[in-house]
């Protein structure tokens, strides 16, 4: 089982794992020479004729041993010595030795000739130190090795003593082309530091002729290939991950520098556009999301933790989700329901370093609270340094530049390789917008290509996240509109889910709200998404929704567009039914809402339901909407909320056992009950508690958090 876990980890080119130290199978009742002579058999064969382009020295030279393995081997296996009861208890401790050295060649000889260009010539010294070690164990093993013992011919004894030789004099050997050409590597990355674009030719050079990286699609495996060590080695890697990704960012560079936009590629895009090419659709986000470490999640919210801190039990929570817990009232720890010891928490520093390595590697955003802790020193190293960004800044012209002058299908590949480089950090997002993107991508809105469409409507969203870019976006002649179009009749589900998730993120800024509401179709398209969109497309459109109705003018926009009926739609629906009883609670505040609330027949049961099986946050969110409906309302308000079955029990419940916000509006909604005609006689004996009542002092309507996803 050893064995198929090593060689998975060479499949997903990892580098050789700690158990290839570690002999993988039991050889004390198998044939061992002739185990040994096939897995060397196999070795030969394998890399005899291959053709290394690192390392290619320190690999013939590994293999030769290995040869030589072999030919003793294959004697011992075809006469009558090689018998296991023939063997000294010395040379089977010499061969099952030999097993675990053949085993660790073929280990780093798959890795040299799996690993991509760049990263084996980043990797040089470091690979060549694995080989030195391996030669030193082998002439360590040589030199007790007991040939005598095993009555081999004069000639195969000539080749040993030979190898034995040779062995004791092996030194370290690092490639003098392999390092002139890494140095060259690094000159690049320096000149990007120093804000100088190097010369094309000598790009061209390095790229082309001296690592014959000739196409895209070879200048793509090799990006790939790096991202995913970032990945796998989780932050703990040489060179570290933020020059890692300055690399990157420079063979990105070079790909659209050297290579253009070839046939292949646009071909690709225009004949299979629904096919899920890695990194093009939505979905990639989805699959992100869905993937995160369960360890970096609060055990509270559910979400990535930001700012986790260790509690007296042990446990960890998001700083937020755990102080929310214990003003409530709280002194049991939510996750194991033990007492806790005092109310003391203490930053835990290591998770965080390791959810914000995990974050830069994926692409998602992190935007750590500011608690004066200084952890987020401690990872400068790993924050995108300087020569990547300008990497990216120039990768970003040549884009542009392709988006307004370029074939359908160049634009079509510049919209998205402009949103994956505006999936993260706010340096990226600033600079594509300051080159003019928005312009161009709006135009690419409006293509009938569902490829170019959806990449450019999720390029706009991705901009959009960065705050100066949302008046850009706003401010860009028929952008507004162009979006709105693409959520009413965009090609793909995911391009109408981008754009609503793209009105979400511009009417964060509240002077927006307005003019978003006020464009023709888009609250009714919202609307429609809300009723029968997938499970994102419904979080994004309610999302949406939510932030128009903190805007009190677009109450009866959102009425007449039929919002109103969609949100209270969605209150059975429990992954947006927070934030539908959210909206509900905002717009029921003006009559107007408050009237057209109370036409839907279903509205009121709704937010009792989620009253009585909604989260915590959900209950708050209905209890809210039900206190401001029978304020706004009035009395025949109030009567149709009393009328409902349980209402008592269910803000006795709220009152002793909500939360702290929860019984905060329950005790308020007990107190319109009571200025009720019809309050004491229908709860007068129910131990509601009125005296709970005269702790509400306040009329707030929470807003719930939200936060946008880069895709």
């Amino acid at each position: 089982m050893a064995s198929a876990a090593i060689f998975s980890s060479v499949r997903r080119r990892r580098s050789p794992s700690l158990e290839a130290f570690l002999v993988p199978v039991d050889l004390t009742q198998v044939a061992l020479v002739q185990t040994l002579a096939a897995l060397s058999s196999d070795l030969v064969s394998c890399f005899s004729d291959h053709v290394f382009f690192f390392q290619r020295r320190n690999s013939r030279s590994l293999v030769r041993k290995v040869e030589i393995f072999l030919v003793v081997l294959a004697y011992l296996r075809d006469s009558r010595s090689g018998s296991s009861s023939n063997l000294s208890p010395t040379a089977v401790l010499c061969f099952k030795e030999l097993y675990l050295l053949l085993y660790r060649s073929k280990i780093l000889l798959d890795y040299c000739s799996q690993s991509s260009k760049l990263w084996l010539l980043l990797q040089s010294h470091s690979i060549a130190g694995h080989f030195h070690d391996l030669n030193q164990e082998i002439s360590t093993l040589l030199d007790v090795f007991p040939i005598k013992d095993l009555n081999l011919s004069d000639d195969i004894k000539e080749q040993v003593e030979l190898l034995q030789k040779q062995g004791r004099q092996c030194k370290l050997y690092v490639d003098k082309n392999d390092e002139v050409l890494r140095l060259k590597f690094f000159s690049f990355l320096d000149e990007f530091e120093n804000g100088r674009i190097p010369n094309h030719v000598e790009l061209k050079l390095f790229f082309v002729e001296r690592l014959g990286i000739k196409d895209v699609e070879s200048c793509r495996s090799e990006i790939e290939f790096l991202e995913e060590q970032i990945v796998n080695h989780e932050g703990d890697i040489e060179p570290a991950a933020s020059v890692l990704n300055g690399f990157i960012a420079i063979t990105r560079y070079c790909q659209f520098l050297l290579f253009g936009f070839e046939e292949d590629e646009l071909r690709l895009c225009f004949k299979n556009p629904k096919k899920p090419w890695k990194g093009l659709i939505s979905q990639e986000m989805a699959h992100t999301f869905l993937t995160i470490p369960k360890d970096f999640c609060c055990p509270i919210s559910l979400d990535l933790m930001k700012d986790p801190v260790i509690v007296s039990t042990g446990q960890t929570y998001d700083r937020s989700s755990i102080a929310r817990w214990m003003e409530e009232g709280h002194c049991t720890c939510p996750k194991t329901g033990q007492m806790l010891d005092d109310t003391r928490i203490v930053p835990n520093r290591a998770l965080r370093n390791l959810i914000m390595q995990w974050c830069i590697a994926h692409g998602v955003p992190y935007d750590p609270t500011e608690t004066g802790d200084a952890s987020a020193e401690s990872f400068a190293a790993a924050l995108p340094i300087k020569a990547a960004i300008e990497a990216n800044r120039a990768t970003a012209v040549l884009l542009i530049q392709q988006l307004a002058n370029g074939s359908q299908g160049a634009q079509t590949v510049a919209a998205r390789e402009i949103r994956l480089l505006a999936k993260t950090g706010k340096e990226n997002r600033a600079f594509i917008a300051e080159a003019g993107a928005i312009p161009h991508l709006r135009k690419l809105l409006s293509s009938s290509n569902p490829v170019a469409q959806e990449n450019a409507v999720t390029a706009m969203l991705n901009l959009s996240i960065y705050a100066k870019n949302k008046s850009r976006i706003m401010d860009e002649d028929g952008c507004l509109g162009s979006i709105v179009e693409v959520l009413r009749l965009g090609i793909t589900v995911e391009a109408r889910q981008n754009a609503a998730a793209t009105l979400f993120s511009l009417s964060a800024v509240h002077e927006y709200k307005k003019r978003i509401a006020d464009q023709g179709g888009a609250v009714e398209a919202l609307a429609e998404l809300l009723r029968v969109g997938t499970p994102r497309g419904k979080k994004d459109a309610v999302t949406a929704l939510f932030n128009l109705a903190t805007h009190a003018d677009n109450c009866s926009r959102m009425i007449e567009a039929g919002a109103v009926t969609a949100l209270v739609g969605a209150l059975g629906n429990e992954g947006v039914a927070e934030e539908a009883a959210g909206a509900l609670a905002l717009i029921v505040r003006q009559p107007i809402g408050a009237e057209a609330v109370g036409k839907e027949e279903t509205a009121v049961s709704g937010l009792i339901a989620m009253m009585r099986c909604g989260t915590p946050r959900g209950k708050e969110n209905a209890v809210a909407a039900l206190l401001e409906f029978c304020r706004t309302g009035g009395a025949a308000a109030t009567r149709r909320v009393l009328k409902a079955p349980a209402m008592a029990s269910l803000l006795q419940t709220l009152l002793f056992t909500g939360t702290k916000r929860a019984r905060r509006k329950a005790a308020s909604l007990a107190r319109v009950f009571q200025k009720c005609e019809n309050a004491t006689s229908r709860f007068g004996g129910s131990g509601v508690g009125y005296p709970f009542a005269s702790n509400s002092t306040t009329n707030d309507v929470s807003v719930v958090p939200m936060s946008i996803s880069v895709l």
